[in-house]
Protein backbone atom coordinates (compact mmCIF):
# COMPACT_ATOMS: atom_id res chain seq x y z
CA UNK A 1 0.00 0.00 0.00
CA UNK A 2 1.18 3.17 -0.72
CA UNK A 3 0.95 6.50 1.50
CA UNK A 4 1.78 9.79 1.72
CA UNK A 5 2.70 10.24 5.39
CA UNK A 6 2.52 14.26 6.64
CA UNK A 7 4.50 13.80 10.29
CA UNK A 8 3.23 16.86 12.00
CA UNK A 9 3.66 18.96 15.14
CA UNK A 10 0.48 18.41 16.82
CA UNK A 11 -1.19 15.60 14.35
CA UNK A 12 -0.01 13.23 12.00
CA UNK A 13 -1.94 12.66 8.62
CA UNK A 14 -1.86 9.91 6.58
CA UNK A 15 -2.92 9.75 2.77
CA UNK A 16 -3.20 6.77 0.35
CA UNK A 17 -2.81 6.18 -3.63
CA UNK A 18 -6.30 4.16 -4.32
CA UNK A 19 -6.43 4.02 -7.93
CA UNK A 20 -5.99 7.54 -8.62
CA UNK A 21 -7.39 8.81 -6.03
CA UNK A 22 -6.06 10.28 -2.56
CA UNK A 23 -8.23 9.89 0.39
CA UNK A 24 -7.01 10.73 4.07
CA UNK A 25 -7.05 7.73 6.12
CA UNK A 26 -9.40 8.03 9.26
CA UNK A 27 -8.46 6.85 12.37
CA UNK A 28 -11.27 4.34 14.88
CA UNK A 29 -10.65 5.60 18.39
CA UNK A 30 -12.20 3.23 21.68
CA UNK A 31 -15.43 4.88 21.26
CA UNK A 32 -15.51 3.60 17.96
CA UNK A 33 -15.53 7.30 16.04
CA UNK A 34 -13.21 8.64 13.50
CA UNK A 35 -10.99 11.24 13.00
CA UNK A 36 -8.94 12.17 10.18
CA UNK A 37 -5.55 12.48 11.84
CA UNK A 38 -3.54 10.26 14.11
CA UNK A 39 -2.67 12.59 16.93
CA UNK A 40 1.72 13.22 17.32
CA UNK A 41 1.17 13.13 21.84
CA UNK A 42 2.63 10.51 23.82
CA UNK A 43 1.58 9.53 27.19
CA UNK A 44 3.11 7.99 30.43
CA UNK A 45 2.42 6.14 33.46
CA UNK A 46 4.44 4.05 35.86
CA UNK A 47 6.84 3.43 33.15
CA UNK A 48 4.22 2.77 30.18
CA UNK A 49 4.27 5.30 27.11
CA UNK A 50 1.00 5.22 24.64
CA UNK A 51 0.63 6.63 21.53
CA UNK A 52 -1.63 8.92 19.50
CA UNK A 53 -5.26 8.45 20.02
CA UNK A 54 -4.65 6.37 22.92
CA UNK A 55 -2.56 9.06 25.17
CA UNK A 56 -5.45 11.10 24.45
CA UNK A 57 -8.01 8.53 25.96
CA UNK A 58 -6.28 8.49 29.06
CA UNK A 59 -4.49 12.19 29.10
CA UNK A 60 -7.60 12.96 32.16
CA UNK A 61 -6.85 10.17 33.92
CA UNK A 62 -5.24 10.34 37.18
CA UNK A 63 -1.10 9.49 36.97
CA UNK A 64 -1.07 9.75 33.32
CA UNK A 65 1.24 12.32 32.05
CA UNK A 66 0.65 13.73 28.71
CA UNK A 67 3.36 15.34 26.18
CA UNK A 68 2.54 17.31 23.10
CA UNK A 69 4.40 18.86 20.26
CA UNK A 70 7.96 16.53 21.17
CA UNK A 71 8.40 16.81 17.07
CA UNK A 72 9.82 20.66 17.47
CA UNK A 73 12.77 18.72 19.56
CA UNK A 74 13.64 17.44 15.70
CA UNK A 75 14.90 21.25 15.10
CA UNK A 76 17.51 21.05 17.52
CA UNK A 77 20.88 21.04 15.92
CA UNK A 78 21.73 17.38 18.11
CA UNK A 79 18.75 15.93 16.99
CA UNK A 80 19.86 12.48 16.82
CA UNK A 81 21.46 13.14 20.62
CA UNK A 82 18.46 14.63 21.97
CA UNK A 83 16.71 13.45 25.06
CA UNK A 84 13.25 14.48 26.53
CA UNK A 85 11.17 13.54 29.42
CA UNK A 86 7.78 12.05 29.37
CA UNK A 87 6.52 11.69 33.09
CA UNK A 88 8.69 9.26 34.74
CA UNK A 89 10.77 8.27 31.73
CA UNK A 90 13.68 9.78 29.67
CA UNK A 91 13.97 8.57 26.10
CA UNK A 92 15.67 9.92 23.69
CA UNK A 93 13.78 11.98 20.63
CA UNK A 94 14.72 9.38 17.82
CA UNK A 95 13.78 6.47 20.13
CA UNK A 96 10.49 8.22 21.00
CA UNK A 97 9.43 8.84 17.66
CA UNK A 98 9.97 5.21 16.48
CA UNK A 99 8.02 4.00 19.32
CA UNK A 100 5.19 6.95 18.03
CA UNK A 101 5.70 6.14 14.32
CA UNK A 102 5.22 2.13 14.96
CA UNK A 103 2.00 3.10 16.50
CA UNK A 104 0.92 4.81 14.01
CA UNK A 105 1.99 1.89 11.70
CA UNK A 106 -0.48 -0.32 13.57
CA UNK A 107 -3.42 1.93 13.39
CA UNK A 108 -2.76 2.15 9.70
CA UNK A 109 -2.73 -1.50 9.40
CA UNK A 110 -5.83 -1.97 12.22
CA UNK A 111 -7.62 0.90 13.08
CA UNK A 112 -8.04 2.98 9.94
CA UNK A 113 -10.38 2.75 7.19
CA UNK A 114 -7.73 1.87 4.25
CA UNK A 115 -8.72 0.66 1.12
CA UNK A 116 -9.28 -3.17 1.01
CA UNK A 117 -7.79 -2.87 -2.28
CA UNK A 118 -4.40 -1.79 -0.13
CA UNK A 119 -5.14 -4.97 2.53
CA UNK A 120 -1.18 -6.28 2.38
CA UNK A 121 0.86 -5.05 5.18
CA UNK A 122 3.42 -3.38 3.49
CA UNK A 123 3.42 0.00 3.31
CA UNK A 124 5.44 2.32 1.01
CA UNK A 125 5.82 5.63 2.07
CA UNK A 126 6.89 8.99 0.91
CA UNK A 127 7.46 11.23 3.74
CA UNK A 128 8.00 15.04 4.88
CA UNK A 129 10.32 17.31 6.67
CA UNK A 130 10.01 21.13 6.79
CA UNK A 131 11.60 22.92 3.83
CA UNK A 132 14.01 24.72 6.70
CA UNK A 133 15.15 21.25 8.45
CA UNK A 134 18.77 20.93 8.90
CA UNK A 135 20.18 17.29 7.89
CA UNK A 136 20.20 15.91 11.82
CA UNK A 137 16.31 16.75 11.28
CA UNK A 138 15.99 15.01 7.82
CA UNK A 139 17.87 11.54 9.11
CA UNK A 140 16.55 11.29 11.98
CA UNK A 141 12.97 11.90 9.96
CA UNK A 142 14.22 9.13 7.64
CA UNK A 143 15.54 6.76 9.75
CA UNK A 144 12.65 6.37 12.14
CA UNK A 145 10.36 5.98 10.26
CA UNK A 146 12.28 2.68 8.47
CA UNK A 147 13.22 1.23 11.69
CA UNK A 148 9.12 1.78 12.45
CA UNK A 149 8.27 -0.67 9.50
CA UNK A 150 7.85 1.94 6.39
CA UNK A 151 9.65 1.10 3.55
CA UNK A 152 10.66 5.00 2.51
CA UNK A 153 10.60 5.45 -1.16
CA UNK A 154 11.03 8.91 -0.80
CA UNK A 155 11.29 12.77 1.11
CA UNK A 156 9.83 16.02 0.06
CA UNK A 157 10.06 19.39 1.55
CA UNK A 158 6.64 19.57 2.78
CA UNK A 159 5.02 22.60 0.94
CA UNK A 160 7.12 21.38 -2.37
CA UNK A 161 4.16 18.52 -1.92
CA UNK A 162 1.39 20.54 -1.19
CA UNK A 163 2.36 21.70 -5.06
CA UNK A 164 1.08 18.81 -6.03
CA UNK A 165 -1.99 19.05 -4.53
CA UNK A 166 -2.70 22.72 -6.27
CA UNK A 167 -1.78 21.19 -9.31
CA UNK A 168 -4.48 18.47 -8.47
CA UNK A 169 -6.94 20.64 -7.64
CA UNK A 170 -6.18 24.27 -9.19
CA UNK A 171 -4.46 23.45 -12.32
CA UNK A 172 -6.80 25.81 -14.82
CA UNK A 173 -4.92 28.91 -12.81
CA UNK A 174 -1.69 28.00 -14.21
CA UNK A 175 -0.89 29.44 -17.83
CA UNK A 176 2.00 30.34 -20.04
CA UNK A 177 2.54 33.47 -18.04
CA UNK A 178 1.84 32.34 -14.77
CA UNK A 179 4.00 29.40 -14.09
CA UNK A 180 4.65 29.56 -10.51
CA UNK A 181 3.34 29.50 -6.70
CA UNK A 182 3.99 30.29 -3.53
CA UNK A 183 3.32 27.70 -1.01
CA UNK A 184 2.72 29.14 2.28
CA UNK A 185 2.63 26.16 4.97
CA UNK A 186 2.06 26.97 8.67
CA UNK A 187 1.92 24.28 10.45
CA UNK A 188 1.49 23.32 14.01
CA UNK A 189 5.05 24.23 15.08
CA UNK A 190 6.83 25.41 11.76
CA UNK A 191 6.71 28.23 8.85
CA UNK A 192 7.96 27.25 5.71
CA UNK A 193 7.21 28.68 2.30
CA UNK A 194 8.39 27.55 -1.14
CA UNK A 195 8.12 29.17 -5.03
CA UNK A 196 7.34 26.15 -7.06
CA UNK A 197 7.62 26.56 -10.92
CA UNK A 198 5.34 24.09 -12.39
CA UNK A 199 5.19 22.75 -16.42
CA UNK A 200 3.23 19.58 -16.72
CA UNK A 201 3.74 16.84 -14.16
CA UNK A 202 7.01 18.28 -13.48
CA UNK A 203 7.38 20.55 -10.60
CA UNK A 204 10.75 22.60 -9.61
CA UNK A 205 11.06 24.23 -6.12
CA UNK A 206 13.16 27.04 -7.21
CA UNK A 207 13.10 28.45 -3.71
CA UNK A 208 12.71 27.96 -0.24
CA UNK A 209 12.28 30.06 3.51
CA UNK A 210 10.69 29.35 6.60
CA UNK A 211 10.99 29.33 10.28
CA UNK A 212 11.84 26.90 12.36
CA UNK A 213 9.79 27.76 15.62
CA UNK A 214 6.43 29.62 14.79
CA UNK A 215 3.76 27.58 13.96
CA UNK A 216 0.11 26.45 15.90
CA UNK A 217 1.57 26.15 19.08
CA UNK A 218 2.82 30.02 19.11
CA UNK A 219 -0.90 30.67 18.25
CA UNK A 220 -2.14 28.90 21.62
CA UNK A 221 0.18 30.57 23.62
CA UNK A 222 -0.65 34.07 22.30
CA UNK A 223 -4.70 33.13 23.09
CA UNK A 224 -3.16 31.81 26.63
CA UNK A 225 -1.39 35.03 27.16
CA UNK A 226 -4.40 37.35 26.17
CA UNK A 227 -6.77 35.32 28.53
CA UNK A 228 -4.70 35.58 31.48
CA UNK A 229 -3.56 39.22 30.88
CA UNK A 230 -7.87 39.93 31.15
CA UNK A 231 -7.24 38.33 34.95
CA UNK A 232 -4.01 40.23 35.47
CA UNK A 233 -2.16 36.74 35.51
CA UNK A 234 1.03 35.68 34.18
CA UNK A 235 1.16 32.18 32.00
CA UNK A 236 5.01 31.70 32.72
CA UNK A 237 4.11 31.93 36.47
CA UNK A 238 1.53 29.01 36.73
CA UNK A 239 2.30 25.37 37.65
CA UNK A 240 3.53 23.49 34.99
CA UNK A 241 0.49 21.29 34.67
CA UNK A 242 -2.00 24.74 34.74
CA UNK A 243 0.06 25.86 31.55
CA UNK A 244 -0.66 22.57 29.57
CA UNK A 245 -3.80 22.52 30.83
CA UNK A 246 -4.36 26.06 29.63
CA UNK A 247 -2.70 25.36 27.06
CA UNK A 248 -4.93 22.37 26.04
CA UNK A 249 -8.04 24.96 26.08
CA UNK A 250 -6.62 27.53 24.29
CA UNK A 251 -5.84 25.23 21.75
CA UNK A 252 -9.55 23.74 21.34
CA UNK A 253 -10.76 26.74 21.26
CA UNK A 254 -8.69 28.24 18.66
CA UNK A 255 -9.40 25.41 16.38
CA UNK A 256 -13.25 25.98 16.49
CA UNK A 257 -13.44 29.48 15.47
CA UNK A 258 -14.95 30.23 12.22
CA UNK A 259 -15.26 33.60 10.46
CA UNK A 260 -18.55 34.37 12.71
CA UNK A 261 -16.89 33.64 16.16
CA UNK A 262 -17.38 36.40 18.42
CA UNK A 263 -16.16 35.52 21.59
CA UNK A 264 -14.01 32.68 23.38
CA UNK A 265 -14.55 31.14 26.90
CA UNK A 266 -11.94 29.88 28.74
CA UNK A 267 -13.08 27.28 31.65
CA UNK A 268 -9.90 29.10 34.21
CA UNK A 269 -11.67 27.02 37.07
CA UNK A 270 -10.66 24.24 35.07
CA UNK A 271 -7.17 24.85 34.89
CA UNK A 272 -6.29 26.65 38.56
CA UNK A 273 -9.10 25.27 40.75
CA UNK A 274 -9.51 27.27 43.93
CA UNK A 275 -6.93 29.55 42.84
CA UNK A 276 -8.31 30.74 39.96
CA UNK A 277 -9.74 34.54 40.20
CA UNK A 278 -13.22 33.59 38.65
CA UNK A 279 -14.37 30.95 36.94
CA UNK A 280 -14.52 31.45 33.51
CA UNK A 281 -13.00 34.22 31.00
CA UNK A 282 -14.48 35.44 27.79
CA UNK A 283 -12.44 37.82 25.52
CA UNK A 284 -13.17 39.19 22.44
CA UNK A 285 -11.96 36.99 18.95
CA UNK A 286 -11.19 40.34 18.05
CA UNK A 287 -8.39 40.75 20.84
CA UNK A 288 -7.15 37.58 19.90
CA UNK A 289 -6.40 38.27 16.35
CA UNK A 290 -5.23 41.61 16.98
CA UNK A 291 -2.53 40.11 19.31
CA UNK A 292 -1.63 36.97 16.61
CA UNK A 293 -1.38 39.20 13.91
CA UNK A 294 2.45 39.58 14.35
CA UNK A 295 2.83 36.58 14.05
CA UNK A 296 1.16 36.17 10.87
CA UNK A 297 3.17 39.14 9.63
CA UNK A 298 6.55 37.43 10.60
CA UNK A 299 5.51 34.67 8.11
CA UNK A 300 5.40 37.25 5.22
CA UNK A 301 8.59 38.57 6.19
CA UNK A 302 10.00 35.50 6.09
CA UNK A 303 8.28 34.55 2.86
CA UNK A 304 9.99 37.38 0.99
CA UNK A 305 12.98 35.38 -0.31
CA UNK A 306 10.70 33.49 -2.21
CA UNK A 307 8.92 36.41 -3.72
CA UNK A 308 12.23 38.33 -4.70
CA UNK A 309 13.39 35.18 -7.05
CA UNK A 310 10.44 36.09 -9.45
CA UNK A 311 11.41 40.19 -8.87
CA UNK A 312 12.80 42.46 -6.10
CA UNK A 313 9.65 44.19 -6.22
CA UNK A 314 7.24 41.85 -3.74
CA UNK A 315 4.34 43.21 -5.71
CA UNK A 316 5.50 43.37 -8.66
CA UNK A 317 6.26 39.64 -8.50
CA UNK A 318 2.61 38.63 -7.80
CA UNK A 319 1.94 39.38 -11.39
CA UNK A 320 3.85 36.58 -12.28
CA UNK A 321 2.32 33.62 -10.32
CA UNK A 322 -0.68 31.51 -10.47
CA UNK A 323 -1.30 31.84 -6.57
CA UNK A 324 -0.52 31.76 -2.61
CA UNK A 325 -1.34 28.16 -1.52
CA UNK A 326 -2.11 28.40 2.03
CA UNK A 327 -1.81 24.98 3.71
CA UNK A 328 -1.57 23.90 7.01
CA UNK A 329 -2.88 22.93 10.03
CA UNK A 330 -2.59 26.27 11.83
CA UNK A 331 -3.74 28.50 8.75
CA UNK A 332 -7.22 27.07 9.20
CA UNK A 333 -7.06 30.12 11.73
CA UNK A 334 -9.31 32.86 10.07
CA UNK A 335 -6.85 35.79 10.65
CA UNK A 336 -4.22 33.83 9.07
CA UNK A 337 -5.91 33.94 5.09
CA UNK A 338 -7.26 37.17 6.68
CA UNK A 339 -4.25 39.38 6.58
CA UNK A 340 -2.99 37.36 3.43
CA UNK A 341 -5.35 38.74 1.54
CA UNK A 342 -5.11 42.07 2.82
CA UNK A 343 -1.55 41.90 1.51
CA UNK A 344 -1.73 40.00 -1.64
CA UNK A 345 -5.03 40.55 -2.86
CA UNK A 346 -7.75 37.52 -4.40
CA UNK A 347 -4.65 35.56 -5.66
CA UNK A 348 -4.54 33.52 -2.17
CA UNK A 349 -5.99 30.05 -2.44
CA UNK A 350 -6.52 28.16 0.44
CA UNK A 351 -6.64 24.25 0.73
CA UNK A 352 -10.13 22.87 1.32
CA UNK A 353 -7.92 20.39 3.48
CA UNK A 354 -5.76 22.60 5.03
CA UNK A 355 -4.23 20.15 7.18
CA UNK A 356 -4.19 16.66 4.64
CA UNK A 357 -2.65 19.03 2.00
CA UNK A 358 0.97 18.29 2.20
CA UNK A 359 -0.11 14.34 2.91
CA UNK A 360 -2.24 14.35 -0.29
CA UNK A 361 0.84 15.87 -2.13
CA UNK A 362 2.72 13.19 -0.56
CA UNK A 363 0.39 10.22 -2.19
CA UNK A 364 0.13 12.34 -5.46
CA UNK A 365 4.17 12.35 -5.79
CA UNK A 366 4.10 8.66 -5.49
CA UNK A 367 7.08 7.66 -8.48
CA UNK A 368 3.99 5.67 -10.34
CA UNK A 369 1.68 8.74 -10.64
CA UNK A 370 4.15 9.81 -13.40
CA UNK A 371 5.41 13.06 -11.46
CA UNK A 372 8.68 14.99 -10.84
CA UNK A 373 9.75 17.31 -8.90
CA UNK A 374 13.42 18.72 -8.22
CA UNK A 375 13.55 19.76 -4.78
CA UNK A 376 16.43 21.96 -3.00
CA UNK A 377 18.31 21.38 0.07
CA UNK A 378 16.92 25.35 1.48
CA UNK A 379 20.16 25.55 3.92
CA UNK A 380 24.20 26.44 2.91
CA UNK A 381 26.33 23.61 4.21
CA UNK A 382 30.03 24.56 4.63
CA UNK A 383 32.85 24.10 6.70
CA UNK A 384 34.83 25.96 8.57
CA UNK A 385 38.75 25.94 8.23
CA UNK A 386 42.19 27.47 9.25
CA UNK A 387 43.28 30.56 6.80
CA UNK A 388 46.65 31.89 6.47
CA UNK A 389 48.62 29.16 7.91
CA UNK A 390 46.63 28.95 11.01
CA UNK A 391 46.13 33.02 11.86
CA UNK A 392 42.56 33.00 11.01
CA UNK A 393 39.49 31.11 10.71
CA UNK A 394 37.61 30.60 7.49
CA UNK A 395 34.26 29.50 6.27
CA UNK A 396 34.02 27.51 2.88
CA UNK A 397 30.88 27.15 1.62
CA UNK A 398 30.31 23.81 -0.50
CA UNK A 399 26.36 23.66 -0.92
CA UNK A 400 24.44 26.42 -2.13
CA UNK A 401 20.82 26.43 -0.19
CA UNK A 402 19.41 26.35 -3.50
CA UNK A 403 21.31 23.25 -4.46
CA UNK A 404 19.25 20.57 -6.47
CA UNK A 405 18.38 17.46 -4.63
CA UNK A 406 18.88 14.84 -7.34
CA UNK A 407 16.43 12.09 -7.89
CA UNK A 408 16.25 8.54 -6.79
CA UNK A 409 18.79 7.11 -9.41
CA UNK A 410 20.51 9.89 -10.52
CA UNK A 411 24.36 10.48 -9.83
CA UNK A 412 25.06 12.69 -6.70
CA UNK A 413 26.72 15.79 -7.22
CA UNK A 414 30.36 15.95 -6.06
CA UNK A 415 32.85 18.36 -5.32
CA UNK A 416 36.15 17.37 -4.40
CA UNK A 417 39.15 18.66 -2.61
CA UNK A 418 42.43 17.52 -2.26
CA UNK A 419 45.42 18.66 -0.55
CA UNK A 420 48.63 17.68 1.26
CA UNK A 421 47.34 17.33 5.39
CA UNK A 422 49.51 19.46 7.85
CA UNK A 423 48.33 17.83 10.98
CA UNK A 424 48.24 14.40 12.60
CA UNK A 425 44.41 14.45 12.74
CA UNK A 426 42.41 16.72 11.10
CA UNK A 427 38.96 18.36 12.19
CA UNK A 428 35.90 19.51 10.49
CA UNK A 429 33.38 21.76 11.94
CA UNK A 430 30.27 21.72 9.35
CA UNK A 431 27.63 23.47 10.10
CA UNK A 432 24.50 24.14 8.18
CA UNK A 433 22.81 28.30 7.61
CA UNK A 434 19.63 29.63 6.41
CA UNK A 435 21.89 32.39 5.37
CA UNK A 436 25.03 33.96 4.66
CA UNK A 437 26.46 37.67 4.69
CA UNK A 438 28.12 39.84 1.93
CA UNK A 439 31.42 38.29 3.32
CA UNK A 440 30.08 34.71 3.29
CA UNK A 441 29.93 34.22 6.91
CA UNK A 442 27.12 32.39 8.37
CA UNK A 443 24.25 34.40 9.76
CA UNK A 444 20.57 33.43 11.08
CA UNK A 445 19.69 29.67 12.31
CA UNK A 446 23.13 28.29 12.32
CA UNK A 447 23.53 24.28 13.03
CA UNK A 448 26.96 23.75 14.07
CA UNK A 449 27.31 19.38 14.13
CA UNK A 450 29.90 17.71 16.05
CA UNK A 451 33.59 17.88 14.99
CA UNK A 452 34.02 15.12 12.23
CA UNK A 453 37.41 13.70 12.89
CA UNK A 454 39.78 12.08 10.15
CA UNK A 455 43.03 10.33 11.18
CA UNK A 456 46.08 11.68 8.68
CA UNK A 457 48.50 10.27 10.49
CA UNK A 458 48.40 6.30 9.63
CA UNK A 459 49.80 5.58 13.10
CA UNK A 460 45.95 6.80 14.41
CA UNK A 461 44.35 4.78 11.97
CA UNK A 462 43.42 1.97 14.97
CA UNK A 463 42.58 4.31 17.04
CA UNK A 464 38.91 4.30 18.15
CA UNK A 465 38.83 7.66 20.50
CA UNK A 466 40.60 10.32 18.39
CA UNK A 467 38.89 13.10 20.29
CA UNK A 468 41.69 12.10 23.32
CA UNK A 469 44.59 12.63 20.57
CA UNK A 470 46.42 16.23 20.78
CA UNK A 471 46.18 18.00 17.45
CA UNK A 472 49.88 18.88 16.07
CA UNK A 473 51.38 19.53 13.07
CA UNK A 474 53.26 16.60 11.42
CA UNK A 475 57.52 16.80 11.14
CA UNK A 476 57.01 15.90 7.65
CA UNK A 477 55.08 16.16 4.44
CA UNK A 478 51.64 14.39 5.05
CA UNK A 479 49.69 12.53 2.97
CA UNK A 480 47.76 13.59 -0.02
CA UNK A 481 43.86 13.90 1.43
CA UNK A 482 40.78 14.33 -0.97
CA UNK A 483 37.26 15.42 0.48
CA UNK A 484 34.23 14.59 -1.79
CA UNK A 485 30.97 16.36 -0.82
CA UNK A 486 27.40 14.74 -2.19
CA UNK A 487 23.65 15.30 -1.91
CA UNK A 488 21.54 11.95 -1.34
CA UNK A 489 18.14 11.70 -2.94
CA UNK A 490 17.01 12.78 0.34
CA UNK A 491 19.05 15.83 1.04
CA UNK A 492 21.29 14.40 3.00
CA UNK A 493 25.39 15.79 2.80
CA UNK A 494 27.49 12.80 2.53
CA UNK A 495 31.08 13.33 3.65
CA UNK A 496 33.81 11.11 2.50
CA UNK A 497 37.60 11.96 3.27
CA UNK A 498 40.14 9.73 1.18
CA UNK A 499 43.99 9.47 1.46
CA UNK A 500 44.42 9.20 -1.98
CA UNK A 501 48.25 7.45 -1.24
CA UNK A 502 47.19 4.49 0.38
CA UNK A 503 43.37 4.46 -0.61
CA UNK A 504 42.44 4.39 3.11
CA UNK A 505 38.70 6.54 3.82
CA UNK A 506 35.76 7.56 6.21
CA UNK A 507 32.63 8.10 4.81
CA UNK A 508 30.30 10.81 7.02
CA UNK A 509 26.29 11.40 6.66
CA UNK A 510 25.85 14.62 8.22
CA UNK A 511 23.30 14.59 10.96
CA UNK A 512 23.73 10.40 11.69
Amino acid sequence: MRLGIDFGTTRTVVACCDRGNYPVLSFFDDAGDTVDFFPTVVAEHKGELTFGLDALHVADQRGWSLVRSFKRLLSRPRAADAVVQVGSVEIGVAELITRFLAALRDAILYRSNRPAAGSDERLIAVVATPANAHGAQRFVTLDTFRRAGFEVIGMLNEPSAAGFEYTHRHHRTITSRREHIVVYDLGGGTFDASLVHLSGRHHDAVATAGLNHLGGDDFDAVLADVVLSSVKLDRKELPRRAQALLLDQCREAKERLNPSSRRIAIDLEAVLGDAAPQAEVTIAVQDFYEAATPLVERTIVAMQPVMVKLDDNVDAAMTEIAGIYVVGGASALPVVPRVLRERFGRRVHRSPYPSGAIAIGLAIADEEAGFEISDRLSRHFGVFREGRGGEEVVFDPIFDREERIPSQGEGRSVIPRVYRAAHNVGRYRFVECAALDERGVPIGDITAYGDVLFPFDPLLREELDLGGVPIRRMMREGPLIQEKYSVTEHGLVKVTITDLETGYERAFHMGA
